[in-house]
Order: structure tokens, then sequence, then C-alpha cells
């Protein structure tokens, strides 16, 4: 019982670490808290709990023609680069009139989903670490991988959904003009990925 309750720690671990490490869907869930509430950050942090299922499925396909895998990696990289570039041009560009808790047309969720799908980072956890512990658990029992997957997903949603409370809350002690400047400051740091991703597209790709 003990070796199977060390596989959900082992997710609880790798899912907090994920959680908190800065990246793309991190700078969203702070962005859409600053911009709007933390339900619409929260809506981004549990977006990998929707959109995982089919980057899983994908990953062993990918593993299971590894010849196509440097080209399918380097299209999803420069996809999610266009993405995130207009993640960036929406954040730096919000003006105060338009942050606003009733606004029917925000979509958090569907732009949370989209950038988990359209980043190879996700694909990558799963054929590099995902994959291998979750086999290695299912010749234990089923329970132990089960038990990964849940502490991994309980954690790393847990962890985002924890930095939107504290997104909110960090957001009254703005003024109007620091605020401002944070969102560029976000923006900004979406540019940043958003050139990485677009690096790491051609490098897959063969590019460089």
């Amino acid at each position: 019982m003990i070796e199977t309750l060390e596989f959900f720690i082992t997710g609880a671990t790798l899912g907090l670490i994920a959680g908190i490490t800065p990246g793309p869907l991190l700078t969203m869930v702070i962005s859409e808290t600053m911009k709007y509430n933390r339900k619409e950050g929260m809506k981004i942090a549990l977006a990998p709990l929707f959109s995982d299922l089919p980057i899983v499925a994908l990953s062993l396909l990918i593993l299971a023609k590894m010849s196509d895998f440097g080209i399918v990696l380097g299209m999803i990289s420069l996809a999610g680069a266009v993405f995130l570039l207009y993640m960036a041009y929406e954040t730096i560009n919000i003006k105060p009139a338009e942050i606003s808790t009733e606004n029917s047309s925000i979509h958090s969720f569907r732009k949370g989903i989209l950038a988990n799908i359209l980043s190879p980072h996700a694909y990558l956890f799963w054929m590099l670490v995902g994959a291998p512990i979750t086999l290695k658990a299912l010749k234990l029992n089923l329970l132990a991988a089960v038990l990964f997957v849940l502490g991994f997903y309980i954690f790393i949603t847990g962890s985002k959904m924890l930095m939107a409370i504290i997104s909110e809350k960090t957001k009254n002690i703005f003024s109007n003009t620091a605020y401002m400047y944070l969102m560029r400051f976000l923006g900004i740091v979406l540019i940043v990925f958003a050139i990485i991703l677009i690096k790491d597209g051609f490098v897959f790709i063969g590019v460089i």
C-alpha cells in the first residue's frame, strides 16, 4: 500500500512543480485574473483537465510513429506561438474600460484549452515523463496508476487556482497606472514565451 501511495506523492510533486513553474498557462492565469476576476483565472487553471486527454492520445500516436515526432511538435509549437502573440496583443492593449466581471465574451476557458493544446510542453511531459511513470505504476496495480494521475492533476490545477486567488488579492493594491504597466509586462512575458515556441518549433522541424 505504501508503494502505491508513493505514486500519488510522485504525481502530486510533479503537478505542484508544473503548476507554479513560469510558463504560458500560468501567465494567462494571472493575466485573466488581473483583467477580470479570479473566476476567469480559475477557468484557465482547469483547462488541463479537459485538454490533456487528446494530448495523451496524440502523444502515444507520436511515440508509435517516432519519425513524425519532430515535425508534429514543430507545427504545434509554431501554432502555439501565434496564439500567444495574439494573447500578448490583447493583454498589452487592454484598457481600463474593457475590464469587467460581466463581460460575456471573455472565453477564458476556451483560451486556456487552446494554450494548453498548442504548447509542446504537455506533449513532451506525457511522452517523456508521465506515460513511463504511469506504465510503471500499472505494473504494480491499477490503483497506483490512478493515484499518480489524480495526484498530478489535483496539484497542477490546485496550485494554478491558488495563483488566481493570490493575483486577485494583489490586484486590489495597484493603482490604475501600476495596473496598466503590470498588464503590459505580462503581455511582454507572453511575447517572450511565443519567441521561445517559435525557436523550439524551428528546432523540432530541423530548420535550425
